[in-house]
């Protein structure tokens, strides 16, 4: 994603991250829905077809299962699928060391697991490219706060130069059991010539602290959506904090996994929020940059992938903070209306503190 700083630590994105409240006459597109498909019964792929050509995609995957363990896999091509041996990827799964596969018939999103899981990925879609992707997966695991959700990143390649993309698959190649009813794929496009207002995300929440600092960042209530997207940039007045909770939730319902600075994956179990970032707090005049992704069905565990930038010593000569993290909070009664980013530190989030959310069915 592309970030442009603004006077007064405002944020720019490009076209392709503005939502829809953020469209200018006559109209300046954005990431549009190109295709979706639902399961309407249990099986081992989902895939969508008939996609418009656009330079890059964007894929939102919801799997649920029947039992068994399912595997995501996710495959390409143009008119029907490539099922040949023309993929490649590099993974990291739950901090281990990278693992490679080469000439491969698909990419692997996880390995086999009997629950839930949430994936977020991107595509370079141009005709006579190899199509390269990035993905993000959060596993729910063992139901309930007590366990810690599962994560991936990966970076693939398909050898595949002919044409655009027009289908995308999501494949159960080798696990046991099913997606279930209900398991979903909704792919997104985006193309500097776009010039459409008809932006999948929508803006719910827009909220900074510019009146004072605070200890607490809400978004106050917003409409549930199926899909949400959040980035919130916080600074420190004094040392502080950004934990997070959901719905007003202050019981030991969160569980959490993380790395720092590429360390070995951390996780926390049945906790009262969610750490933001664990290693330190965030210094007084300093910020901290969060980008999270969650699925937000009712009646399952709220499944979030995040990616945080934190300033640390402010200049050139020190290097930024980094961490890639996994979320679970274990309600399954109620959708998500409502982000409080909270401070538990000594100082105060500081007046340059904003907090933005953007949602989607």
């Amino acid at each position: 994603m592309t970030i442009e700083w603004l006077a007064g630590n405002r944020l720019r994105g490009t076209t392709a991250e503005r939502p829809v409240s953020g469209l200018t006459a006559p109209s300046v597109g954005g990431w549009v829905e190109l295709a979706r498909t639902t399961l309407g019964s249990a099986g081992d792929t989902i895939s969508v077809g008939s996609l418009a050509d656009k330079r890059y995609l964007m894929f939102l995957c919801d799997t649920l299962n029947t039992g068994g363990s399912t595997q995501p896999r996710i495959r390409g091509g143009n008119s029907t699928v490539d099922t040949g041996s023309n993929y490649s990827q590099r993974m990291q799964r739950n901090g281990a060391a990278d693992a490679t596969g080469t000439s491969d018939q698909s990419t692997y999103l996880y390995d086999a697991d009997n629950s839930p899981q949430f994936m977020v990925g991107y595509y370079a879609n141009l005709s006579a490219k190899e199509k390269l992707g990035l993905g993000h997966t959060v596993v729910q695991s063992t139901a309930g706060a007590g366990t810690a959700p599962l994560r991936q990143e990966t970076v693939w390649k398909h050898a595949f130069t002919s044409n655009p993309y027009d289908v995308i698959s999501i494949n159960n190649i080798y696990g046991t059991g099913d997606f279930n009813t209900g398991s979903e794929l909704v792919v997104l496009g985006w193309d500097p010539a776009d010039s459409h207002t008809t932006n999948f995300w929508e803006e719910l929440a827009s909220v900074d602290l510019s009146g004072g600092a605070a200890d607490n960042l809400s978004s106050g209530t917003f409409t549930a959506k199926k899909y949400l997207w959040v980035q919130g940039y916080f600074n420190g007045s004094g040392a502080a904090v950004a934990n997070v909770q959901f719905n007003g939730d202050t019981s030991g319902n969160y569980a959490q996994r993380h790395s720092l600075n590429g360390a070995s994956d951390v996780t926390s179990t049945s906790r009262t929020n969610l750490e933001s970032y664990s290693a330190a707090n965030i210094a007084s005049g300093t910020g901290q940059f969060i980008n999270l992704f969650i699925i937000n069905n009712s009646a399952n565990e709220k499944l979030i992938i995040g990616h945080i930038s934190k300033e640390g010593t402010a200049g050139a000569g020190t290097a930024p903070n980094r961490s890639e993290l996994a979320w679970k909070w274990a309600n399954t009664s109620a959708q998500i209306t409502s982000i409080n980013f909270v401070n538990t530190d000594t100082g105060d989030l500081g007046t340059t503190s904003s907090l933005k959310v953007w949602g989607s069915d």
